[in-house]
């Protein structure tokens, strides 16, 4: 498909730089495919009388670790400044990664990373990285000094959140995106960008849903970087997505085929936990435990087998979760959608509001 199908202009007014508070006072623009009425104008807290019981919470509970890391290559007497930003892990030492810039990063040189990329030579300043090899985009494989807990240890110290660029061009990284940038039941240490769907959810939603009947289910999808990037081909087809690491234990497989056996709902929060629940289910609609990499890619004409609705935010023009929600919903409906929550204010992006997506075939 054209990739310029998927685009829409976004005033920059429009792009969230910080959250409302309390969480769940978030916006939340209902979409329903085939309703007369197919918008509506709702909240967050507004998914206790949207859900029904008996439906089913599908959340990602993966943690963001602080992955932007800044280092210095030398080469003699003299040095460049490094920035790298983790996007996948391949082994207890190894990391794949973005580098900027990348151009003059040759293969076999060593990276020394510090906290301010001065390259001093305190304790702190000891962890090094070999460039093992270059791919496209800035894409490096890194081989680190330090391996396992230690080496995590090492980025933890060193390394600085890496909040989306649409945030972090526009305003410095503060302590207070270390509580904002997480969901309340981040604990799988390993994403390098939130689940940001998930950001909405306080406890005191948590437990109206319960009271609702509304059950939660929680699947890890680390996510990567690579859901910073614009999709530069032209055509969906010569677009390649980044592999992102995801797991589905057997226990949540069995309970949420006991949901839909019982005519319930799955409800991915987010595209994360959507696409990790994709993968996981076969053509016959059964969820099976899982555990390995995915790279799968939405776009419309996708046939979805687990989710029924899906709520997440709003997402950036030519992107590939637009072009996810579109499959799921319908582009037309998608595009109208978008427009009016741009006429009526609502805030876009990681920190910005939420929408609630009914699927375009069930809806049908």
């Amino acid at each position: 498909m054209d990739v310029g199908l998927f685009d829409f202009d976004l005033p920059e007014e429009r792009i969230a730089l910080r959250p409302v508070t309390p969480r769940d006072a978030a916006r939340l623009l209902v979409v329903r495919p085939g309703s007369p009425e197919p918008l509506a104008d709702r909240g967050v807290r507004d998914l206790v009388e949207l859900l029904q019981p008996g439906d089913a919470l599908v959340l990602n509970d993966t943690r963001v670790i602080p992955s932007r890391l800044w280092g210095r290559r030398y080469r003699g007497e003299t040095s460049a400044r490094i920035e790298i930003m983790l996007h996948k892990r391949e082994a207890d030492d190894r990391w794949r990664a973005f580098a900027r810039p990348a151009k003059k990063l040759n293969v076999g040189e060593t990276i020394v990373f510090d906290s301010d990329g001065a390259g001093n030579a305190c304790e702190l300043a000891r962890l090094q990285a070999e460039v093992e090899d270059k791919g496209e985009g800035g894409d490096i494989g890194l081989r680190f000094s330090l391996t396992g807990p230690y080496l995590d240890e090492a980025i933890a110290r060193l390394g600085e959140l890496p909040l989306p660029p649409y945030i972090a061009g526009k305003r410095a990284t503060d302590q207070a995106d270390a509580q904002d940038y997480q969901t309340t039941y981040a604990r799988e240490e390993g994403a390098v960008a939130a689940p940001t769907a998930g950001l909405h959810f306080t406890p005191e939603l948590f437990d109206a849903l319960r009271t609702r009947g509304v059950s939660s289910h929680f699947v890890t999808l680390h996510v990567g970087a690579g859901t910073f990037l614009p999709v530069k081909a032209e055509d969906t087809d010569e677009h390649r997505m980044h592999a992102e690491w995801g797991t589905v234990g057997a226990a949540t497989a069995d309970a949420l085929n006991a949901v839909k056996a019982a005519g319930g709902r799955i409800v991915a929060v987010g595209t994360t936990s959507l696409r990790l629940l994709e993968s996981a289910t076969g053509e016959d609609g059964v969820v099976r435990p899982f555990s390995s990499d995915t790279a799968i890619f939405i776009t419309p004409g996708y046939r979805f087998r687990a989710v029924d609705l899906l709520m997440t935010n709003f997402h950036l023009p030519r992107s590939t979760l637009f072009m996810l929600v579109s499959a799921f919903a319908g582009l037309d409906l998608m595009k109208r959608a978008y427009a009016h929550a741009i006429a009526e204010g609502y805030r876009f992006y990681s920190y910005g509001d939420g929408s609630l997506l009914f699927r375009a075939d069930a809806s049908a």
